[in-house]
């Protein structure tokens, strides 16, 4: 990123920060060589996606570098856009080194919100809030984690006979609440396992645990994943209740062909009612011939 910047600012090495230039407009690949034949690089010219998506991206971003410099409104995948420093920046660099830069700077910053400021705002802002157990916790934005939401919020208290929640993931942390010593209690498999489902939730008036998967663009419970499942969970004290949640009617019907018997689908468009791949009972855990006798 540095080094892309550099040249971005018109910089070659024994150059002095007083010669930054602001119309130094150069393409990826111009930056590719550049940092092959001054900065001892052996980039290829072919990762000029790379110099865009990770070398400028956050410099673009804060507004240090322009993106379709003298270009305004050129595509992402225009081959002649370029890139340039602002002018501003220009003028901040070529105070850096000089008793003058403490107050440039803090001239340039002054009532400017930083990347990391406007980034943190917007994920605060983006972050969809649940309460679990009277944790207040943050899912990450998303269509898959919005249904997670509607899950503890509206199924489980419709559905659930008090179920507490014992285990989400989110996104971006697949631990974001678990109480492993309630799983460890009700014999329940390594929480480190890649087969766990998106919620667990424990019915101490049924002992029913609900294994419940967020079915956004894939994975409801197949008879391959029930299957996966039930071995998984063969010394658990608790019955299990299969679940597979959509957030709409039209998202289902790409699966119902896949969901298993003996199972459940709940539609969070249509919150109050169940669709029920049971045949021989409602809403409940499927006693299986193993476990009759």
């Amino acid at each position: 990123m540095a080094k892309a910047f550099l040249y971005v600012a018109g910089m070659k090495p024994g150059m002095a920060w007083t010669q930054a230039r602001a119309d130094n407009r150069l393409r990826s690949r111009d930056i590719i060589r550049w940092m092959n034949e001054h900065l001892d690089e052996n980039v290829s010219s072919g990762s000029y996606d790379d110099i865009r998506r990770k070398d400028l991206l956050l410099p673009v971003e804060a507004g240090i570098v322009l993106k379709s410099a003298g270009k305004e409104g050129a595509a992402t995948n225009d081959g002649t856009r370029t890139y340039a420093i602002s002018l501003e920046m220009a003028e901040l660099l070529h105070a850096y080194g000089t008793p003058a830069w403490s107050a440039k700077i803090a001239d340039f910053l002054a009532g400017r919100e930083t990347l990391v400021e406007q980034l943190k705002r917007t994920r605060l802002q983006k972050r969809l809030p649940v309460t679990i157990g009277g944790q207040k916790l943050y899912f990450g934005p998303g269509e898959h984690n919005e249904l997670q939401k509607a899950i503890i919020e509206d199924f489980l208290p419709r559905f659930g006979h008090s179920a507490d929640v014992l285990y989400v993931g989110d996104t971006e942390d697949k631990l974001l609440f678990v109480q492993e010593d309630r799983l460890r209690q009700l014999g329940f498999f390594e929480l480190s396992h890649d087969k766990l489902p998106d919620v667990l939730a424990y019915s101490q008036q049924k002992n029913w645990l609900f294994l419940i998967e967020a079915v956004h663009s894939a994975n409801p419970i197949t008879e391959l994943r029930k299957r996966t499942l039930e071995q998984l969970t063969e010394a658990c004290t608790a019955e299990i209740v299969y679940v597979s949640a959509f957030l709409d009617r039209s998202t289902f019907r790409k699966f119902a062909r896949e969901i298993a018997w003996e199972t459940e689908v709940w539609i969070a468009e249509s919150p109050d009612h169940l669709i029920y791949f049971n045949g021989d009972k409602f809403l409940g855990p499927h006693i299986t011939s193993s476990k009759k006798f």
